[in-house]
């Protein structure tokens, strides 16, 4: 029997603290592991000891406000993540349209060969989801997806694009994403959505999505694309 690890915990620069839960993979699924995260990031939070507070992929990045209290949170973050419970958010559901293959995809039909399927097959699996949003990273709105069937699992590209579109949507590995901006990229791209994910200028929220909201791909035959 496989125990689970204990999660490292260590300092970064002068102001923060880093918790990596990786080790608690595979026993627990990554959904499970990243809603422990939302639970630690919000009792973080009801401290009011850090400037900001980042939850990344089996990770929790803590900045403090005074570098006086890093003792303490090093030897507490072990312990409260024992404590931790899986904590579901309630976010919203997003149905994005997709176009997908052809210039908008053009790594479609290479990933269908890949997995001995028909392009048909792997728009059907991609778009019959629906998507957890674990973080957003790389880029300002970028999500990182949870629930890929994992017959679409594919590596990334050996050699990374200089330039991928806005709204593009690759999968990288076990996961899914979307490109808000345009911005290099190793990940594998079927398809494009023309909805925008990152709104600088809104006053509600610069991002579409947040942790714990939901994506659906559903598939269409055309969209408007702004000028590239």
């Amino acid at each position: 029997m496989t125990t689970e690890q204990a999660p490292n915990v260590f300092r970064l620069g002068e102001r923060a603290v880093v918790i990596d839960c990786t080790g608690s993979y595979p026993q627990s699924s990554q959904l499970e592991i990243q809603s422990k995260i939302w639970w630690l990031a919000d009792k973080c939070r009801q401290t009011q000891e850090f400037a900001d507070i980042v939850p990344g992929m089996n990770n929790l990045t803590l900045f403090l406000k005074s570098t006086s209290h890093i003792g303490h949170w090093l030897s507490q973050l072990g312990t409260l993540w024992q404590q931790a419970e899986e904590i579901s958010i309630r976010g919203k559901n997003i149905r994005l349209p997709v176009v997908y293959g052809g210039d908008y995809g053009p790594d479609l039909e290479q990933l269908a060969g890949y997995h001995q399927l028909s392009c048909e097959e792997v728009i059907r699996r991609h778009s019959d989801r629906r998507y957890t949003v674990m973080f957003l990273g790389f880029q300002p709105g970028f999500p990182y997806l949870d629930g890929l069937d994992s017959s679409l699992y594919t590596p990334r590209l050996a050699t990374p694009r200089l330039s991928i579109p806005a709204g593009s949507i690759g999968i990288g590995g076990e996961q899914t994403g979307i490109y808000p901006a345009s911005a290099p990229g190793g990940w594998r791209l079927i398809g494009r959505t023309n909805q925008r994910l990152f709104t600088p200028e809104s006053s509600d929220s610069p991002t579409l999505v947040q942790p714990g909201d939901t994506i659906q791909f559903m598939p269409v035959d055309s969209l408007i694309f702004d000028a590239e």
